[in-house]
C-alpha cells in the first residue's frame, strides 16, 4: 500500500493589522490562493483524510479555505507544536499521523527544510527550495505505516505554487 503526504505552507498573510504573529490572518491574495490550492487538489484527486495544521490563525484560515474548495470533510487536527515547527517536529507529527492521505499545513522555514529532506529527489520546479506561501508538495511513500516515513523516502507526485494557478 501507499501513503500520500500533502505538505502545504500557509497562504500569504497580512502584515497590516496590529496582531502578534500567531494571530496574523491571510490577506486577500492569500485567501484567493488558499481557495485555488484547494480547487487544484480537488481537480487532481489529492483529497486528504486528515489535515494536521499549526494552530496559528493563518494556517487555520488556509486549512479552512482549502477544505471548503475540496468539497470533502477531512478530519482536522490543530497542533500547537506545528507553529514555527522545525523539520524534526513535523516528521514526528507525520510519523504519528492517521489516514492514508495526510496533509500538513505549516510555516517556513521548517516546512521548506522538511520538504527537501523527506523526498528522495526534488521536483523540477524553480520555487521548490524557497517554498513560497501556498507552496504545495504531494509525495507518496511505499509503506503501510506512517512511522516508517523517514528522510529521503518520499517520491514526488506533484508540486505547485499559487502563481502557477494564476498564469
Amino acid at each position: 500500500m501507499t501513503k500520500r503526504l500533502i505538505l502545504i505552507r500557509h497562504a500569504k498573510s497580512s502584515w497590516d493589522a496590529p496582531f502578534e504573529d500567531h494571530a496574523r490572518t491571510l490577506d486577500d491574495r492569500g485567501r484567493g490562493a488558499a481557495t485555488a490550492i484547494g480547487g487544484w487538489l480537488k481537480s487532481k484527486g489529492y483529497l486528504p483524510d486528515t489535515i494536521y495544521s499549526s494552530d496559528a490563525a493563518r494556517t487555520r484560515e488556509t486549512t479552512d479555505r482549502i477544505v471548503a474548495a475540496l468539497g470533502t470533510t477531512p478530519k482536522i487536527l490543530l497542533k500547537d507544536a506545528m507553529y514555527h515547527a522545525n523539520p524534526a517536529t513535523l516528521l514526528r507529527v507525520l510519523q504519528q499521523a492517521e489516514g492514508d492521505t495526510v496533509a500538513l499545513v505549516a510555516h517556513n522555514p521548517g516546512i521548506a527544510v522538511f520538504a527537501e529532506d523527506i523526498v528522495a529527489a526534488a521536483p523540477d520546479h524553480r520555487r521548490f527550495f524557497d517554498y513560497p506561501t501556498g507552496a504545495t508538495l504531494v509525495c507518496d511513500f511505499d509503506t503501510n505505516n506512517w512511522a516508517e516515513a523517514v528522510s529521503r523516502s518520499g517520491h514526488v507526485v506533484d508540486f505547485i505554487v499559487p502563481k502557477d494557478l494564476s498564469d
